[in-house]
């Protein structure tokens, strides 16, 4: 049976348990049990390679201990065991600043997760289906990836709005274009499942020649996830992936104050798609200059890119249209941006790119720190012939990308391609939603989904102000 026709299996037993209700506990309850798997699969590694590894997980509580014999404790004992006692234990680890950071690992994964079951019979079910699978053989563990694209399709539904995940193809295309190199930092601040830790990770080891090339390696991963389920995932997808431990906080990157950040702090690279169409919590705008405060979450993480990036450092970042259209603060934000950074290329994607998340256009923004934006090249990147959008059935690929990549060293104006000088966008007030001047047919009238897009940003931007009237007048003691 094939990785993916057992975790159908595992979910399929799940649906028969009455304390698991809907697809986002399913994947939730399956996550943490693989998670406990796949780390009790690396403990055994590390015991073989170092004979006085002391084990992370305690003795009783690993996988090994009261999950692998398919004959093992079931029912009732087995409910009792992992409520009472693996999870209360795990979660209460005590650490301190002599512990390891894989333990500070295995507690922040389980603080936040929860045994949803309530039959141990079915549980015991789920564990032997999983026991098929042998996370210390370098077959299944590359089938890891089976699971987690099966993970993510899971996800698709039962994610809110705004909460999607980036396509293979996008992540290896903006990774492959800023090029990471042995020793530069890389940083997903918004990193999700940890696509683009693991693409940057895939780009980094064809460079690694020798045993301290690995351990640069090991240290030069950073990603920041604020939601458990994601935060999860990419730690258990880079422990497959060869990172002990993975430098993975789960935390708001929008928490902090981007005025205490030191230059230990910052990165030579950041690959990242924030969550956009998304409003943040009270309290996160002071952490920003009053000029760039706003409650839009995709514009603040831009601001907290300018600050995380060294000053040679590069990114690659996803913004909807929104932003390159949008006035007010957004418009502050473009002109620091480009005062401050060289914004060489905006490539525009189509319709469906994220579908079925999100039916919002969006755009791969390429960036240097250190020199002021000249002029930007546009590529509009085309859909493939007889398409009309992307769907859920008819993704992106990966290979559509070498068109880009062709043009990318040798840039010239095209069909797809066409630059625009800097006073040009400053005439334009930093408008930089331009539309692609080799293609005059198509821009003759400008779509109904554009307007639709703008009208619901301005009506959003409105309902913001309305409310911050309203809050003002009722500090006041106004009705």
């Amino acid at each position: 049976m094939s990785i993916s026709a057992t975790i159908k299996t595992v979910q399929d037993i799940m649906r028969q348990d009455a304390g698991v209700d809907g697809d986002a506990q399913r994947i939730s309850q399956l996550v943490w049990m693989i998670f406990l798997k796949v780390f009790d699969a690396k403990e055994e590694e590390w015991e073989l390679i170092d004979d006085n590894y002391t084990p992370i997980i305690p003795e009783g509580l690993r996988w090994r201990d009261w999950a692998a014999d398919d004959e093992g404790i079931t029912g009732d004992e087995l409910l009792d065991f992992v409520n009472n006692k693996l999870f209360k234990e795990l979660k209460e680890m005590e650490l301190d600043e002599n512990s390891s950071p894989k333990a500070f690992i295995v507690k922040a994964v389980f603080e936040d997760s929860y045994n949803y079951m309530k039959s141990g019979t079915l549980m015991r079910q789920v564990i032997n289906k999983l026991n098929e699978i042998d996370f210390t053989t370098q077959k299944d563990r590359h089938l890891f990836n089976d699971i987690y694209e099966n993970i993510l399709r899971d996800l698709q539904s039962a994610g809110n709005a705004g909460e999607y995940y980036t396509p293979r193809p996008v992540t290896q295309f903006m990774v492959d274009m800023v090029n990471p190199q042995l020793g530069e930092k890389v940083l997903d601040f918004a990193c999700g499942t940890g696509g683009f830790l693991v693409c940057a990770l895939e780009h980094l080891k064809k460079q690694v020649k020798n045993i301290e090339d690995e351990k640069t390696l090991q240290e030069t991963i950073l990603g920041i996830e604020k939601k458990p389920l994601p935060y999860m995932l990419a730690v258990t997808n880079l422990i497959l992936h060869d990172i002990d431990s993975p430098k993975i906080r789960h935390d708001n990157s929008l928490a902090r104050n981007v005025r205490d950040y030191k230059p230990i702090d910052k990165v030579d690279i950041i690959v990242t798609n924030p969550p956009f169409g998304g409003i943040e919590e009270d309290g996160i705008q002071v952490n920003f200059p009053q000029q760039f405060q706003t409650k839009e979450t995709a514009d603040l993480f831009l601001v907290l890119l300018m600050y995380l990036l060294k000053d040679t450092g590069r990114a690659a970042i996803v913004l909807p249209d929104g932003f390159l259209f949008g006035e007010g603060v957004k418009t502050v934000i473009k002109e620091k941006l480009l005062e401050e950074f060289n914004l060489h290329t905006i490539v525009r994607l189509p319709n469906g790119v994220f579908a079925p998340y999100t039916g919002i256009n969006t755009n791969l923004l390429f960036l240097e720190k250190g020199k002021a934006t000249k002029e930007i090249w546009y590529f509009e990147h085309p859909l493939p012939k007889g398409y009309k959008n992307y769907t859920k059935t008819k993704p992106v690929r990966t290979e559509e990308f070498e068109l880009e990549k062709q043009w990318w060293n040798n840039r010239i104006e095209n069909e797809y391609a066409w630059k625009v000088s800097i006073e040009e966008i400053k005439r334009r007030n930093y408008n930089l939603d331009i539309k692609n001047p080799n293609n005059n047919k198509r821009n003759e009238l400008e779509s109904s989904e554009k307007i639709i897009e703008k009208l619901d940003i301005n009506f959003k931007r409105l309902n913001l102000i309305l409310n911050d009237i309203k809050n003002s007048l009722s500090d006041k003691g106004v009705n």
